[in-house]
């Protein structure tokens, strides 16, 4: 089981409040994804589960039981660092096996166990080969390794593709997802990128500055998100908006459109504006738009098109797309 339960948890350093009192529930066997921008506590949330940061006030539940003091290898949690943290001059297969010698285990359950893991990860053909031997996705599969032959309750991961290149980015993803689908162990992730989040999480929870904006399934949050901040932060390219006389509602403060939810015209439409730049992905062109008052717009279009910088377009929100958010940034319902 990894149900994980936090009440009224907070956290202080000195008086500066980083966490104001939060709730949050997090089910046997889901992706729970802390997304948000730099600073805006998911990390050091995330070690508050783990036991490597004391929690002010509140609680820590896992399985229904009280572990806010209880000491990190006491969790039984499994947490995956940005940064490697291999030992290099061990191999691989000692390397995974690190955390089960150290807990006394005997010499058949941790082969049996590190070959479990090295099969589900791959790494079969590596365990003979030092980190140094290895390539960055690799190294990040072998500390995943390490936290798989503990069988945990939850496995935390904190920004763990950071510091692999974008196509490396890419292929971990995709295996991290995979083992989800595999273990069906219950995964909280942390990352800044709301692609990561919005590909591999059964939930997301969407931060600022310590504090829960909205909580739900990534569709959830493209579809209804709460507030212009999170219409911002979910999407990509982010959701454009729109103010004053742009606003066919009077008494919105301010109206949103995803890119993806405009149409295209050269002869007529909505709002009239010129292409600043044209960027040309393939299957996908971004056209950066220039409406009156220079108002930016971006406008997700078919990737073979002729359409550059300068030319002359008209742009149209599809039925039912606008969100329109109130004085205090919220969304309006109804």
């Amino acid at each position: 089981m990894g149900r994980i339960q936090l009440k009224n948890v907070t956290k202080r350093f000195g008086k500066l409040e980083v966490i104001p009192p939060m709730n949050l529930e997090i089910d046997e066997g889901e992706f729970v994804v802390f997304v948000g921008p730099s600073g805006c506590g998911k990390s050091t949330l995330l070690r508050m589960i783990a036991g490597l940061e004391d929690v002010t006030s509140g609680q820590v539940l896992i399985n229904g039981e009280d572990a806010t003091h209880v000491r990190p290898a006491r969790r039984g949690l499994a947490m995956v660092f940005q940064s490697y943290a291999l030992y290099p001059h061990m191999t691989v297969r000692n390397n995974i096996a690190f955390p089960l010698k150290m807990a006394k285990a005997g010499r058949e359950e941790i082969e049996k166990r590190v070959t479990s893991a090295a099969d589900i990860l791959n790494l079969s053909s590596y365990l003979d080969r030092r980190p140094g031997q290895l390539s960055g996705g690799q190294r990040q599969r072998v500390a995943i390794g390490r936290a798989i032959v503990r069988e945990p309750k939850a496995f935390l991961f904190d920004e763990p593709l950071s510091n692999l290149d974008a196509a490396l980015r890419v292929n971990m993803r995709l295996e991290i997802s995979r083992l989800h689908q595999s273990l069906g162990t219950t995964m909280i992730y942390v990352t800044h990128d709301q692609v990561e989040a919005m590909t591999m999480a059964d939930k997301i929870v969407v931060l600022n500055a310590g504090t829960v904006e909205q909580v739900g399934s990534p569709m959830e949050l493209y579809r209804n998100p709460v507030n212009m901040f999170v219409a911002g932060f979910i999407g990509s390219p982010k959701m454009n908006f729109l103010y004053g006389d742009f606003a066919a509602d009077r008494s919105a403060h301010a109206i949103g459109i995803r890119p993806e939810h405009l149409t295209l015209s050269t002869q007529s439409g909505t709002w009239k504006g010129s292409i600043g730049i044209a960027e040309h992905f393939g299957a996908d062109t971004f056209l950066h738009v220039t409406l009156k008052d220079d108002t930016q717009l971006t406008v997700r279009a078919e990737g073979e098109n002729n359409l550059g910088h300068g030319d002359i377009i008209y742009v149209t929100p599809m039925d039912g797309r606008i969100h329109h958010f109130d004085e205090n940034e919220m969304l309006r319902r109804g």
